[in-house]
C-alpha cells in the first residue's frame, strides 16, 4: 500500500473512535462513521455528548462525518471502535462486532488493512472477525490484512491520553504490524509496543482491566470486614502505603463500560477451553454485589436517625452523581442506579442529582429524572455516590445544605469529606 494513497475508516464514533478519528485526520484522509444518526449530526454541529474531544479540534477537523457504511467504500484501511458489552448474565456480546464486521466485508478490496480496538477476549479478531471477513471471497493474508490495537482511553483523565500513552499495536504479520505501527506511531507521541501476535494484544487488553478489577474487588471485601471491626479503611490503606511497593486501590462501585465487563470476556473464553478462573469470578461477585452493601449500611444507619425514628414519612435521600466514574457523562452500566433500584425496593423516596449526566439519556435508559430544583434541607440523608469535580470543590457545605436535621447521615461513597468536617452529622463511607 502506498502510505500517501491512505485513506482510513474509522467505525464507531463514541469514546474511543471520535477522538481516533479526530487525530489521525490531522494527517490522514479519514472519514468516521457511526450508525448513530443522531450522534453523527451532533457531531457535524460541533457537539461531543463524550466530552472526550476538544471542541476546537471538532469544529476544525477535517474529518468526514457519517452514518453510512457506503461512505467507506474507499477506504483501504479500517478501524473498528465499537463496543463490546456484556449481556445480563455476564456473556460476551460482540454483536457490534459481528455487524461492523459484516458491513466492511461488504466493501473490503485487495490490499486492504482491518484493525480492531473493541476489547475482546483472545482469539476474536483471527479466529471470529477474518472468516466474515473472508466470506465475500476475499482471503487473509492473501488479499488482506488484519491487525489488533488496543483502545487505552481513561474516560475523563485529561493527563493520560490517547497521544501520550503508550499504544499496543499488533499484527498478522511482520508487513502489516509495520503499516499499523506507522499509522499510529503519527499520533501517538508516547510511541507504540509491537506484540509479538494479535492474540498477545488482545489477551494484554483484557488483563489490563481484569487485573484492576481484582484488586478492587481485594479492597471491596476487605473494606466490609474493617467496618464489621471498626476501622477506617482509607485509614488502613494510607497507613500501608507507606511502604514502597504497595499499590493504593479504595473501596467502591465498580461499574462503566471496561473494568465491570471486561474480565467477564475471559471467564467465558476460559470455560470454552475447560477452566475455571475462580479468583475472577469471585472479584466479579464481590463487586457486583458492593451496591447491595452501600445500601444495607445506609439503611442500618438511617434507621437510627432520631429525626427518622417514629416519623410519619417516607425516608428521603439525595443521590449526588449517577455517573460510572467522576467528570464523565457516562451513565452505562453505573452501579448508582443498582442502588437506587434498592431504594424503589424499599419506598425510600428519593431525588437525584449530576452535573454530567445526560437527563434525558438517565430518563430513557434508567427511568429516573433528575430534578434540578431540589429543596434544600428536605432530605434524610445524602448519597454523595460520584466524586465529580463540583462536588469536591463544594465539600461539607453541598451536604449541609440538603439535609434536614443535624444528625443526617452522609454517605461518602469515594471519600472526599473529612471526618473532621462531619460534626452531628453521620458520616459513613467504605
Amino acid at each position: 500500500m502506498n502510505f500517501s494513497d491512505f485513506r482510513i475508516g474509522v467505525v464507531g464514533l463514541g469514546y474511543v473512535g471520535l477522538n481516533l478519528a479526530v487525530q489521525l485526520s490531522k494527517h490522514f484522509s479519514v472519514v468516521g462513521c457511526d450508525l448513530n444518526e443522531t450522534l453523527v449530526k451532533q457531531l457535524k454541529d460541533g457537539v461531543d455528548s463524550t466530552k472526550e474531544v476538544d471542541l476546537e479540534d471538532l469544529r476544525n477537523t477535517s474529518l468526514v462525518l457519517t452514518s453510512r457504511f457506503d461512505d467507506l467504500k474507499n477506504c483501504n484501511f479500517f478501524i473498528v471502535a465499537v463496543p463490546t458489552p456484556a449481556t445480563n448474565d455476564g456473556a460476551p456480546d460482540l454483536s457490534y462486532v459481528e455487524s461492523a464486521t459484516k458491513s466492511i466485508a461488504e466493501i473490503l478490496k485487495k490490499g486492504d488493512i482491518v484493525v480492531y480496538e473493541s476489547t475482546v477476549y483472545p482469539g476474536v479478531t483471527e479466529d471470529f472477525c477474518v472468516p466474515i471477513l473472508e466470506s465475500k471471497g476475499l482471503a487473509h493474508l492473501v488479499d488482506f490484512n488484519v491487525g489488533y490495537s488496543p483502545e487505552r482511553v481513561n474516560p475523563g483523565d485529561r493527563h493520560h491520553t490517547l497521544t501520550n500513552v503508550v499504544k499496543i499495536v499488533s499484527g498478522d504479520n511482520s508487513d502489516s504490524l509495520e503499516t499499523i505501527s506507522w499509522v499510529y506511531e503519527k499520533i501517538v507521541t508516547a510511541g507504540v509496543y509491537r506484540a509479538k501476535t494479535i492474540k498477545v494484544a488482545e489477551a494484554a487488553k483484557a488483563l489490563e482491566n481484569t487485573q484492576r478489577d481484582v484488586n478492587i474487588a481485594l479492597i471491596n471485601e476487605l473494606s466490609i470486614f474493617f467496618n464489621k471491626v471498626g476501622i477506617d479503611t482509607r485509614d488502613v490503606i494510607e497507613a500501608a502505603g507507606s511502604k514502597y511497593n504497595f499499590m493504593k486501590f479504595y473501596p467502591g462501585l465498580v461499574g462503566g463500560h471496561c473494568i465491570g465487563v471486561d474480565p467477564y470476556y475471559i471467564i467465558s473464553k476460559a470455560k470454552k477451553v475447560g477452566l475455571n478462573v475462580h479468583i475472577l469470578e469471585n472479584a466479579r461477585e464481590v463487586n457486583e454485589n458492593y451496591s447491595i452493601y452501600v445500601f444495607r449500611e445506609m439503611l442500618k444507619k438511617m434507621l437510627k436517625q432520631e429525626s427518622c425514628i417514629g416519623a410519619a414519612r417516607k425516608m428521603r435521600v439525595l443521590v449526588l452523581g449517577l455517573t460510572f466514574k467522576e467528570n464523565v457523562p457516562d451513565i452505562r452500566n453505573s452501579k448508582v442506579f443498582d442502588i437506587i433500584r434498592l431504594m424503589d425496593e424499599f419506598s425510600i423516596e428519593y431525588e437525584v442529582l449530576d452535573p454530567q449526566a445526560d437527563a434525558e439519556m438517565v430518563l430513557a435508559h434508567y427511568g429516573v429524572s433528575i430534578n434540578p430544583q431540589v429543596e434544600d434541607n428536605s432530605f434524610d440523608a445524602v448519597l454523595l455516590a460520584v466524586s465529580h469535580q463540583e462536588y469536591v470543590e463544594a465539600g461539607w457545605s453541598l451536604a449541609k445544605k440538603y439535609l434536614r436535621s443535624d444528625d443526617g447521615s452522609v454517605f461518602d461513597l469515594k471519600g472526599i469529606l473529612s471526618v473532621e468536617g462531619a460534626c452531628s452529622y453521620n458520616l459513613w463511607r467504605p
